[in-house]
């Protein structure tokens, strides 16, 4: 049991979900403990609430299999365990980020698990395990975007049903979402929430469809 300390004004409410803000003194006290992570999952990332809304109007099924991409503090995961009863996985190639991770989904009532590793190394096999792959903030650098493209076909490829990525709106998210749109079919969107806080960007949601291998 992972210790909670309430201090309201430290905290977020974001789509049924509690979120401890980094002043917090456990995310403090977590970072201490952990060190810094080193491949930007050190805080909460605006885009998860475009993930959490978009999710919210175009649910998961009930009980689906998650893979959680670069997942961080894992907030778009543990919102599918809230609210579709999911079987989620957070990857991440930073294994420091999963305390944060584990915190968020005590707190939140859920469980969700952990796996280390790079876009790269997961495998069809691995892949055909899930039902979606959901991913937030993940392609902010150019060298991302071929390696999440080849992820986002491998797992059509493998039975994946969904895979839903969001972004502000970066250069490389955009060259990615242009990708898999022109040759996996997948939808690419603008969106934005107004509410529990302001953010716009780009969402990327794609399904298996008949494409040459």
């Amino acid at each position: 049991m992972i210790p909670h300390y309430d201090f309201p004004q430290l905290s977020r409410r974001l789509f049924g979900l509690t979120v401890r803000q980094n002043a917090h003194p456990d995310m403090r006290r977590l970072r201490r403990e952990t060190g810094d992570a080193s491949l930007h999952g050190n805080k909460f990332w605006k885009s998860s609430c475009l993930m959490m809304d978009y999710l919210k109007r175009h649910p998961l099924k009930k009980g689906a299999r998650v893979l959680d991409l670069g997942c961080g503090w894992g907030l778009g995961g543990i919102f599918c365990a809230v609210q579709f009863d999911a079987k989620v996985t957070g990857l991440d190639a930073d294994p420091s980020v999963f305390p944060f991770l584990h915190y968020h989904a005590e707190l939140n009532g859920v469980s969700v698990d952990t796996w280390r590793c790079y876009y790269e190394r997961v495998t069809k096999a691995d892949l055909a395990g899930f039902d979606a792959l959901i991913g937030t903030d993940i392609c902010f650098w150019d060298k991302l975007e071929n390696p999440l493209y080849n992820l986002t076909r491998r797992a059509l490829q493998s039975g994946v049903k969904r895979v839903v990525l969001a972004d502000p709106g970066r250069t490389p998210f955009v060259r990615l979402a242009v990708r898999a749109h022109e040759k996996l079919g997948a939808e690419f969107l603008n969106w934005q929430v107004t509410r529990p806080m302001k953010a716009s960007g780009c969402i990327m949601d794609a399904a298996p469809i008949e494409f040459d291998k």
